[in-house]
């Protein structure tokens, strides 16, 4: 198994458990295993979302959604609920549906799946590149090898089923070892980031978030709605990563420049808002329009959306001109945000791109192009919104692919 993160310690122990007899190494280019697993969801790994069925799950996937729902309906969120409890670790979901350890630590996953592997006789090796991958007429492969882990093994290390579950990456030419083994790349492109706005109009309102926005690009059709969290450096939150999911090519075209119309009050438009409005000011005429927020939006946000339209500090209702009042209705529909640039979401990334499932066989995750040869993880064109469902496609397409490999052969790795 090449990748010691949550897909293929996934791959190694369902491969181990479901034939002892099998000699399964997995191989960690770093000295660390599970990074990934270790810094999600803010160190309490997001393990997956409540989701009753396959169909319910795939919605959540801008790639890969209409392959993968005969995958989730052999291994699902309901059996990796039942996985980690048979390992000792029970899972909680919170009110949007994201599914934690009840401990909120993340090493409690990652110390569940090293256990797992290593009571499943795992053998795992960190510190070792494979530079080459040479797939032998026997149908078997020789791994050409590097890095201070090698010496276990000498040069060349020989494997009769091979997974790879390196993760993704955007850079394109960390694909080429791919290509070399014939399989089409679907040009990996960033995703699940926030937007940089660098002369934003809210960038005294660092930490403010809404439980509900609307977040629309301006002249496409992308939109997504939920949590939005204005940061020092633009804005974040639920809502933005899920539209940069969903718009993760357009956006790479765009080179990241664009404006996104904020809508605070997503449950109105122009035409119930503006009577609202009018009928608010004529029963709180007296009140002033600043120190009295609406719609249940936070103070700060409301203060500096009045001060955008126009509207000063000691202003009442019935004092605003029309001119002031159609600027704030405008500013709680569709704040632009002048978008110039991405940043990574903590220390968590997702690509978009990889390996082309049309050549995976999604029942095995073997691949169709050289027999022997799997695939788990983000290294496959397959991503999804946050929530925990790329760690729940990650643990999927590594059950499939280990209990696949899992039929007698001389070594798996």
């Amino acid at each position: 198994m090449l990748g010691g993160g949550a897909a293929g310690f996934f791959g190694a122990i369902a491969c181990a458990e479901a034939n002892p007899n099998l000699q399964v190494i997995l191989l960690e280019k770093t000295g660390k295993l599970l990074s990934k697993v270790r810094i999600s969801g803010g160190g309490r790994c997001n393990v997956t979302h409540s989701c009753e069925s396959a169909a319910q799950l795939v919605a959540h996937y801008p790639r890969g959604s209409k392959q993968l729902k005969s995958a989730f309906q052999q291994f699902g969120v309901a059996e990796t609920i039942t996985w980690f409890a048979q390992r000792g670790v029970a899972l909680k979901t919170e009110a949007d549906g994201r599914m934690f350890p009840t401990t909120d630590s993340s090493e409690t996953i990652a110390q569940a799946l090293e256990d797992a592997a290593r009571k499943a006789g795992v053998r795992i090796v960190t510190n070792i590149s494979v530079d080459e991958i040479q797939p032998l007429p026997t149908g078997s492969f020789s791994l050409n090898l590097s890095g201070s882990g090698a010496a276990k093994f000498g040069d060349t290390l020989l494997a009769s089923r091979l997974l790879i579950a390196t993760g993704g990456n955007p850079k394109s030419t960390n694909y080429d070892w791919l290509r070399a083994l014939g399989h089409t790349i679907a040009e990996p492109v960033p995703s699940l980031f926030t937007f940089n706005v660098p002369n934003s109009p809210l960038s005294e309102l660092m930490g403010v978030s809404v439980p509900h926005a609307r977040v629309v690009l301006a002249g496409e059709k992308l939109q997504y709605e939920g949590p939005l969290l204005v940061t020092h450096w633009g804005v974040s939150g639920p809502a933005v990563l899920k539209l940069s999911a969903w718009g993760a090519r357009r956006l790479s075209e765009l080179g990241y420049v664009g404006t996104a119309l904020v809508n605070w009050i997503p449950t109105f438009t122009e035409e119930t808002l503006r009577p609202w409005l009018q009928q608010f000011r004529q029963e709180n005429g007296k009140k002033t329009v600043a120190a009295n927020p609406q719609f249940g939006l936070p103070q700060r946000l409301w203060r500096n959306l009045t001060e955008q339209a126009g509207i000063g500090p000691e202003l009442r209702w019935s004092d605003v001109p029309a001119k002031a009042q159609n600027r704030l209705l405008e500013l709680l529909l569709r704040s632009p945000l002048a978008v110039r640039g991405k940043t990574t979401y903590k220390e968590e990334f997702v690509t978009c791109g990889g390996v082309s499932l049309a050549e995976i066989d999604l029942k095995t995750m073997q691949s169709r192009r050289v027999p022997g040869l799997y695939f788990a993880g983000e290294v496959l064109d397959i991503d999804g919104i946050t929530g925990g469902f790329n760690f729940q496609a990650a643990w999927t397409t590594g059950f499939l692919a280990g209990r696949a490999m899992a039929e007698p052969q001389l070594v798996a790795v």
